[in-house]
């Protein structure tokens, strides 16, 4: 039983109507034409991500405002090693995650999701390689995509795959016109790219959407572990994705860069440095008071007491005792 099948099925439809689409003004076989629709599947799992994004931003926030109640908690059982102890402080730990509304896996969940439907793109590829048909993706749309090619390097062909083309080592059969050179640097400039994009973006989040409360916690330091770790999962993976696939994955960042982007500056992380920023843009458009100017509006409205002069038979009327 194929587990994938649901997903194939629903990635078929989503890329065969895009194909459909961009058949209208482009050759239908063309490697353009295949890479937009597949870039075109980004689009429509990554909107369809968005409530999920949004429930991991407020996850996150809650995450933050924990770690102060973390702190203590790992303070109070410092150097307790115990069963008891340790039973204990998971159970703490786990009621100040249920009380503030905390999930620490929230950051990982939009990729967790996503795995599957990459997993479904990937084999509805693959078998495509084979004219197989997938779903809505019949016999003659999966022979299109298994010889589709951009700038002559077929886009079901990996990195490695070439390299043993270009050393004579490849066992599978030498495809018609296609230039396996054009295949290693198309596939090396997207495993950099993809690369280099997900480290910006963490770093961006990490730089400008922290609060400097938490820059200790453990909370900060697993990110920063991440920070590392998935560009590197890029690079190493990247090298056996056909770049076909790569496609979906390099739309994919450029996604998550322009969703940070918004999210840093519309809604940032209240303390951190984007937090600032906004707020000092916000009162240069004077919809946010500038820091101090408060109370210093607040003196100049208040009115001093004036004395009023005495008449001379006013005087007379009351006399000082």
């Amino acid at each position: 039983m194929d587990l994938l099948f649901p997903f194939k099925w629903i990635i078929s439809l989503v890329l065969v109507g895009w194909h459909s689409l961009f058949s209208l003004v482009l050759d239908p076989d063309a490697g353009i034409t295949w890479v937009l629709a597949i870039m075109g599947v980004t689009v429509v799992v990554r909107a369809a991500l968005i409530p999920i994004f949004v429930k991991q931003i407020k996850s996150q926030r809650n995450m933050l405002a924990a770690q102060p109640e973390l702190a203590k908690l790992q303070k109070k059982y410092k150097g307790k090693t115990d069963r008891d102890s340790r039973e204990k402080m998971a159970k703490e730990q786990m009621e100040i995650y249920k009380r503030t509304g905390s999930n620490p896996l929230s950051s990982c969940l939009p990729l967790l999701i996503q795995m599957p439907i990459f997993s479904a793109l990937f084999f509805t590829v693959s078998d495509a390689q084979k004219d197989h048909v997938v779903g809505l993706l019949n016999t003659d749309l999966a022979r299109s995509l298994s010889h589709a090619t951009l700038f002559d390097a077929p886009l079901k062909e990996t990195f490695f795959g070439a390299l043993a083309h270009v050393q004579g080592t490849s066992k599978e059969a030498f495809f018609d016109g296609a230039n396996y050179v054009n295949v290693l640097v198309i596939a090396a400039i997207m495993i950099v790219t993809m690369t280099v994009s997900q480290f910006i973006t963490q770093k961006q989040i990490l730089a400008k959407n922290q609060n400097p409360e938490v820059q200790n916690s453990q909370y900060m330091q697993t990110q920063k572990i991440m920070l590392w770790i998935l560009p590197i999962v890029f690079l190493i993976s990247g090298t056996s994705f056909a770049i076909g696939i790569m496609f979906y994955w390099l739309a994919s960042n450029i996604w998550t860069m322009g969703q940070q982007y918004v999210v840093i500056r519309n809604m940032p992380t209240p303390g951190s440095i984007a937090h600032k920023q906004r707020e000092e843009r916000l009162a240069a458009k004077g919809k946010l008071p500038k820091q101090g100017e408060t109370e210093t509006v607040e003196e100049a409205e208040t009115p001093r007491q004036r004395v009023q002069p005495v008449s001379k038979s006013r005087a007379k009327k009351n006399p000082k005792n």
